[in-house]
């Protein structure tokens, strides 16, 4: 058979994809620019037009995939699988590294700070790459060894608080703009209800937010507030950015340590985007598209290696939501519709025209439910009993919000961590300042090692649940987690040896306590049986 490049139900689909791409594009612009003070030339001209680059080849390579599944198969209705940046990953990179590599240096230099910021990112993309296509040969075995409850409860955390907390205080700063299309985006995908014309459900919530955010703009002029949000503030114009390699940037941080420092952050995330992906590649097996392992997956290392090369510091993923888009009718061609416009507003400064126009709040209420709905997932997706797990894994990332949300609050008054725990000490206004910021080191490792460490003991597996206590320690031992040292110029990774001895002690114990607890029971079950 010779299947058709585009259906009615790739409009849709694209409308969904599309919509969700555009989301993550305008918070790189904003974050980068305003977290990390980044330059015009950092963003248009190299950052946007790289993730371009990835999104297109990865688009077309799905597509391509599909229709040589519908050839092979026969079938009409295959559907692509649905590509994108990765949002955790987005998150995770801006705030856990790009972030703190950015003001521990514009003290001394806001410019640099900021390149420097992006090489950092630079290196964690390239290295998420690497793990994604090392993933294609060894995401099953990864899977096999880790319970699910700790890769799911670590990004739920990473959910609730960075992506779905963070955003949902803006949209209740600016209710008249942001709560109604947030209100519609949860009641459409909620209920999972069609809208009039077959419309999707986060375009109608883009296209109300952008007619309330001109409505209220117009009437800032009176006694109301309405909203913080101003048309054009920022200078844009349509101009041509081609992509450009950047080897030598990609490269900087290799030699130093503002890059090898983040290990604790980029090696979950790498993990999680090969498992995520391996749980997309079943969910759309589930429906009826059952793509191979390997090649899926190395595309998708290849495209955030490609990302970095060409200055995007975000890597991309397959994305959840397969079944959704085949339920539209989509299949081939939402994919390339995607990554073509995509590809457009990246290299014209398209992504900077849509921000003067379109009102950021009215586009959170998507973030906030995909926050939720991998919060959500995260107790959906385990075994009933290890829900308990996926609880305790959730704490580290509760403590690393509020440890930032405390240092953003702190800066704003004038003052800094270091300077309250000069003057009050280790308990200010009983923060207990010391465990919150050992909590929020490494925090996404401790939390799968929390999460696995349970979900064993729940099973009563206490030998694996003391190998992951011995994980621990060793990771205290080298300063991958909890090890930190606060200084006037702010809070820096400790790596050394022996770096934080009282956690690597603690978690040396706690795994002989379940060695001797595993020697117990297996005597006491040998003793049962004769």
């Amino acid at each position: 058979m010779t299947p058709r490049w585009f259906v009615r139900g790739d409009i849709d689909g694209f409308f969904g994809l599309f919509i969700d791409n555009l989301v993550q594009l305008l918070l790189i612009d904003q974050l980068c620019r305003h977290i990390c003070q980044m330059p015009d030339e950092l963003v248009t001209g190299r950052i946007l037009p790289g993730a371009a680059v990835s999104i297109l080849l990865g688009n077309l390579f799905y597509a391509w995939q599909a229709r040589r599944l519908m050839i092979s198969t026969g079938r009409s209705d295959v559907t692509a699988l649905p590509y994108g940046i990765n949002t955790p990953s987005l998150f995770a990179f801006v705030f856990f590294i790009m972030a703190p590599v950015y003001h521990q240096h514009a003290e001394q230099d806001t410019r640099q700070a900021a390149q420097l910021a992006w090489q950092a990112g630079l290196f964690a993309c390239l290295l998420s790459g690497m793990m994604e296509l090392a993933g294609a040969f060894t995401g099953d075995w990864l899977r096999r060894y880790t319970p699910r409850a700790a890769l799911l409860s670590a990004l739920a955390g990473i959910s609730i608080t960075f992506i779905s907390m963070a955003f949902v205080f803006q949209i209740f700063e600016s209710p008249a703009v942001g709560l109604v299309p947030m209100m519609i985006v949860l009641i459409t995908y909620g209920a999972r209800q069609k809208l009039p014309l077959g419309l999707p459900g986060g375009l109608v919530a883009v296209v109300v937010g952008v007619g309330l955010g001109w409505l209220f703009y117009a009437m800032q002029g009176g006694t109301g507030n309405w909203s913080s949000w101003t048309p054009f503030g920022q200078p844009s114009a349509l101009d041509l950015h081609l992509p450009k390699p950047v080897p030598t940037d990609v490269f900087a941080l290799f030699t130093g340590d503002d890059g090898w420092k983040y290990m604790a952050v980029i090696f979950p995330m790498g993990l999680f985007n090969v498992i995520g992906s391996l749980q997309n590649l079943e969910s759309a097996q589930a429906a009826g598209d059952h793509y191979k392992t390997r090649p899926s997956l190395a595309a998708n290392g290849i495209g955030s290696i490609v990302a970095a090369f060409f200055g995007s510091a975000f890597p991309t993923t397959i994305y959840i939501g397969h079944p959704g888009w085949k339920a539209m009718g989509a299949r081939g061609g939402y994919s390339v519709l995607n990554g073509a416009i995509v590809t457009i507003l990246c290299l014209t400064g398209g992504i900077t025209v849509i921000q003067n126009v379109v009102p950021l709040v009215a586009t959170l209420g998507i973030l906030l439910w995909i926050g939720i709905i991998i919060t959500a997932q995260a107790f959906e997706e385990v075994p009933k009993r290890h829900t308990l797990a996926v609880a305790l894994g959730l704490i580290p990332a509760l403590g690393a919000w509020a440890l930032v949300i405390i240092n953003e609050t702190l800066l704003k008054a004038g003052v800094s961590l270091y300077t309250i725990q000069d003057k009050f000490g280790a308990h200010p206004f009983e923060l207990f300042l010391h465990g919150l910021i050992s909590l929020h080191q490494g925090f996404i490792l401790t939390s799968m090692i929390l999460a696995a460490t349970m979900a064993f003991v729940i099973d009563r597996q206490f030998h694996k649940a003391a190998a992951w206590m011995a994980a621990a320690a060793i990771l205290s031992m080298s300063g991958m987690i909890h090890a930190y040292e606060l200084t006037e110029l702010g809070l820096t990774n400790q790596f050394s040896l022996w770096a934080a001895p009282q956690f690597a002690t603690a978690y040396l114990a706690s795994s002989g306590i379940l060695l001797l607890l595993h020697l117990y029971t297996s005597k006491t079950k040998s003793d049962i049986s004769h």
